[in-house]
């Protein structure tokens, strides 16, 4: 007898879709310890792993893992929180620029700064020719006056230290003074007695005390009346302005109404400030103002600068460079999808927060130091250069698992062949080129998945260790511990599931050296299997007609008469025993089936039994044993009359076989 479970017709998948590519699977059989978050004590479970020998080892496999939700409104209370804290760091580094930090600013000596006065000169250059010579004048005269600034700015330092060196001095002499009195202090010591000493000593200090108070008086003195001739002297001035710009105006107003054309007004208005710092230092600043009025229309324009230089800053204000206006915070994309930028970046942060446990502080470290790499390592360049097509026969994705995500598979009995080993990693030079093209294809293929809320933003990794080379390759140990280090600092939470095929013994021993060091979460994502059992294990995952046909499924390169859309119904057959598949058909059509017996060692043979009883058994095809060089059988039948189309399995070995098979029927026109 024989168990049959008969799979229900899957939805087409459209071919873009099957060929699209995927991350990149680990560079060698050791699996990717990723830096995830750890999650809840999960039950674990013996699995049976069989050898070719027969011989059986037992070893223990975590449940299997499951994806959480990308959704923020689904998230527990605390993950909430966690997002909502990462995002204000976020924006915060956005604000400050503190993801990729601006180029440094040119020297000052490099770049020669021009007055202020010659910018507004080459501003005002095309009216300058539209008035003619008129303005032109304005714009000279004011360029002196900004020349003359610059000037008395020089001077100031040079006021200052004057002053400083006079105080200098005056320090100078008064420690000459304190040396006079101090050697007429220890003179007096040696030939007086100790009384007249003491008293010698207290009248030396009330003369130096009285002297330095004296200095400080006249001092005080000077700054307090420099200080109060100097307000004066600007009050007169500021009245003189006042009063020259109120005459000024009546004239233009009175002009520009009795003369349409342009009337030229000029008048120079001349201050000396002095100034008194704080250091006592005197500054003098020259400022020459020139009126000018062209008309009517440029009255009102003319009037506006003098108020203008009313309201100036005080020279010492002027003197400060203005402030740089605030940067806009910066625009940081990753994998094609900018940050804060909608929901789509959720989804990456909390990639982040999970490979980080949500510690906040430690994700957000994480993804500065994942931008700052990839802005040194050229991410975006790499996407565009060409490293050739020499390495997809190792690494290729195929189809989708059955919750939808894209199939990587890796293929690591190829570098058993010498030629493509030393293309990979005979020298320097070609395992840095093999490493970017790696790299390349994993970011090629991350920019593919759907990264909306509730999307597919994972792939599953197949990783085909028959015939491994092992551990024992220097070059590509070297290679691999590289990609495992870029991979878990930079690349988080991409992997749903990582499924071991083909696996041998020696790796079963390695993986229980590793294993203490993964987290929990880490490790339920691992499911291994024996070669026997390698076919049987990926159909747990992977519908048999997106397997690939050389693990066991039907899925073939090329056209084929069959698609990813035709189901694929699995049967087991028990041990020495028959099983029988049945084809009915009422209609004239053309019949066309294929199956596979995963394991061979079976007889297939197939016959036409009418509906109508006096009709006659036709022998489709002799039952023949399935070759191992066979592994998809595909067979059709033209039926002219009711009935059905009988496939006889024969399994008289002692293990039990699985089979799949799916049919589909023609018009006969065709």
């Amino acid at each position: 007898m024989a168990e049959e479970t008969s799979k229900p017709e899957a939805a087409p998948v459209p071919a873009a879709e099957v060929k699209v590519e995927k991350p990149v699977a680990e560079t060698t059989p050791a699996p990717e310890p990723e830096p995830e978050k750890a999650a809840a004590p999960i039950q674990e479970e013996p699995v049976v792993v069989e050898s070719d020998e027969k011989a059986k080892t037992t070893m223990t496999q975590s449940e299997s893992f499951k994806e959480e939700s990308n959704i923020a409104g689904e998230l527990p209370d605390t993950e909430k929180k966690a997002l909502d804290e990462f995002k204000r760091f976020i924006q915060e580094a956005l604000n400050k620029h503190e993801f990729i930090p601006p180029p440094p600013p040119p020297p000052p000596a490099a770049k020669e700064e021009k007055p202020a006065g010659e910018e507004a000169a080459v501003s005002e250059e095309p009216k300058a020719e539209e008035s003619k010579t008129e303005t032109a004048e304005p714009a000279k005269e004011e360029e002196k006056v900004e020349v003359a600034k610059e000037e008395e700015k020089i001077e100031l330092p040079k006021e200052k230290e004057k002053v400083d060196v006079a105080k200098e001095e005056e320090k100078i002499e008064i420690a000459k003074e304190k040396e006079k009195v101090e050697v007429a202090i220890e003179e007096e010591k040696v030939e007086a007695k100790k009384d007249e000493k003491v008293e010698a000593e207290e009248e030396a200090k009330i003369e130096i005390a009285k002297k330095e108070e004296k200095v400080e008086a006249e001092e005080e003195a000077k700054v307090e009346i420099a200080k109060e001739e100097e307000k004066v002297e600007v009050a007169k001035e500021e009245e003189k302005v006042e009063v020259a710009k109120e005459e000024e105006k009546v004239k233009v107003q009175e002009e520009a109404k009795t003369e349409p054309e342009a009337v030229v007004v000029a008048e120079e208005v001349k201050k000396k400030v002095t100034a008194v710092d704080e250091d006592g230092a005197k500054t003098v600043e020259a400022i020459e103002e020139t009126v000018v009025a062209v008309s009517t229309a440029q009255a009102t324009t003319e009037e506006e600068k003098p108020k203008e230089s009313e309201t100036a800053p005080p020279p010492a204000a002027e003197e400060a460079a203005p402030a740089d206006p605030p940067l806009p915070p910066e625009e940081v994309s990753i994998w094609g999808i900018p940050l804060l930028a909608d929901e789509r970046s959720d989804v990456i942060l909390l990639k982040f927060l999970r490979a980080r446990d949500f510690k906040v502080k430690d994700a957000f470290a994480m993804l500065k130091n994942t931008v700052k790499w990839r802005k040194e390592f050229g991410i975006d360049a790499l996407l565009e250069e060409d490293l050739g097509n020499g390495f997809d026969k190792f690494v290729y994705m195929h189809g989708f698992d059955k919750e939808n995500h894209p199939v990587c598979y890796n293929v690591y009995g190829a570098f058993q062949d010498k030629e493509l080993y030393q293309n990979c990693f005979g020298d320097e030079e070609k395992r840095v080129k093999f490493l970017r093209w790696r790299i390349q294809f994993l970011e090629r293929s991350i920019r593919r998945l759907d990264f909306n809320p509730g999307g597919i933003s994972t792939i599953v990794q197949v990783n085909d260790l028959k015939n491994s080379p092992g551990l024992g390759k220097k070059e590509l140990r070297q290679v691999t511990n590289q990609a495992l280090n870029l991979l878990q600092d930079n690349y988080p939470e991409f992997v749903a599931k990582q499924v071991f095929i083909n696996v041998p013994w020696w790796y079963l021993a390695f993986n229980r050296v590793i294993s203490p060091f993964l987290t929990q979460r880490t490790k339920s994502k691992f499911v291994f299997s024996s070669p026997p059992k390698s076919a049987e294990t990926l159909f747990k995952y992977i519908a048999p007609e997106l397997v690939p046909v050389q693990y066991g499924g039907l899925s073939r390169e090329g056209e084929q008469e069959f698609g990813v859309s035709d189901a694929v119904t699995e049967v087991t057959i028990k041990a020495t025993s028959k099983h029988t598949v049945d084809f009915s058909i009422s209609e004239k059509c053309l019949l066309v089936w294929e199956l596979r017996v995963i394991g061979n060692e079976v007889s297939y043979g197939a016959e036409f039994v009418p509906t109508a009883e006096d009709g006659y058994t036709v022998i489709v095809s002799k039952s023949r044993k399935i070759k191992a060089d066979e592994p998809v059988i595909s067979d059709s039948f033209k039926i002219g009359e009711a009935g059905k189309v009988v496939l006889t399995i024969d399994n008289q070995t002692s293990k039990k076989k699985k089979l799949l098979y799916r049919s589909k029927t023609k018009p006969i026109s065709e």
